[in-house]
């Protein structure tokens, strides 16, 4: 099993879709998914903390995607996706060292193995909007190795 971000990734997206379907106490959950990551510190804490901010978070990204969803209803987007396109949002709001492109395609990727032919089209069209109203809000600011401008939050 090789361990890096993009397994934390689908790691966290596992366990925010095992939650969402069986409605288990997101702790449980998460022990589960990632009970043999407990070596490997870093991603460990990247996963607990990636799945804890989209799982509180969740409204706050929802909100950002309803408008992003021309002729569609959030209701009637797949699971999968809202939850991939929730992760990416997330890292690009949360996470200062993640620059916002390896955010989109990191997701874009793991749809690409996980969800339909499509997903990675509509995906990629959401947070691309997303991204360019964030940007034009003035609420991330990002430069240099992806910094976020402390200032700018």
């Amino acid at each position: 099993m090789r361990y890096d971000r993009r397994e934390a990734r689908i790691r966290a997206m596992q366990i925010l879709y095992a939650h969402e379907i069986s409605g288990e106490p997101i702790q449980d959950v998460t022990a589960s998914v990632l009970e043999d990551f407990q070596d490997h510190e870093t991603l460990y804490k990247f996963t607990e903390k990636l799945v804890y901010l989209v799982a509180t978070k969740r409204q706050e990204f929802d909100e950002y995607i309803t408008p992003l969803l021309s002729n569609w209803e959030l209701k009637r987007t797949a699971l999968l996706d809202k939850i991939l396109i929730r992760i990416a949002m997330c890292e690009v709001l949360y996470f200062e060292d993640i620059p916002p492109k390896v955010s989109i395609n990191e997701v874009l990727e793991i749809a690409k193995l996980y969800s339909t032919a499509n997903s990675s089209k509509f995906i990629n069209g959401i947070l691309d909007a997303f991204l360019t109203r964030m940007k034009e809000a003035g609420k991330i600011i990002k430069s240099g190795r992806g910094l976020i401008d402390p200032s700018s939050r």
